[in-house]
């Protein structure tokens, strides 16, 4: 079941928190800061449906099991994040049906383009976006460590 909500949700805690934890298992901290930190970056608020954002939730009896979110950039740009799967529910397709939700929700509030971010430490998450059609707006076949945040685009179609 999804439910639309807020990243300070009770249902929604245990997906921030496993998303913080696997960012910190994945990449080093930059400066003493841990990698977890890039989840404050963007305040909750910006994922508030008055500010022209989302955050979904699917949740089987009451667990989350996955979840994701989109801000916008421009009136025209949603930008997709928190993108989480729990580690027991991984290659289910879940991610994919978050990411089909959302996108969904941001053509339905008008949004004609999709950006996100992804890291060079998450092949799962960069095949899981290459399959649902988005460009990579950066070589492929370059360094990507060296390239860091791999960022994508996608037009959204109905």
């Amino acid at each position: 079941m999804s439910v639309w909500t807020t990243p300070d949700s009770e249902l929604a805690r245990p997906l921030i928190d496993d998303l913080a934890r696997d960012y910190d298992e994945r990449y080093e901290p930059n400066d003493g800061i841990p990698s977890s930190a890039e989840l404050s970056r963007y305040p909750s608020e910006l994922f508030d449906p008055s500010l022209g954002g989302a955050f979904v939730v699917l949740h089987v009896d009451g667990e989350a099991v996955a979840g994701g979110a989109f801000m916008r950039e421009t009136d025209t740009v949603a930008e997709m994040k928190r993108v989480w799967t729990h580690p027991d529910h991984r290659r289910q397709g879940l991610a994919r049906r978050v990411m089909n939700e959302l996108e969904a929700e941001a053509l339905a509030r008008g949004y004609a383009t999709a950006h996100l971010t992804t890291g060079a430490r998450q092949p799962e998450a960069v095949g899981l976006y290459l399959a649902l059609g988005y460009e990579p707006l950066f070589d492929l076949d370059g360094d990507l460590e060296a390239i860091s945040y791999l960022r994508f685009a996608k037009a959204l179609r109905g």
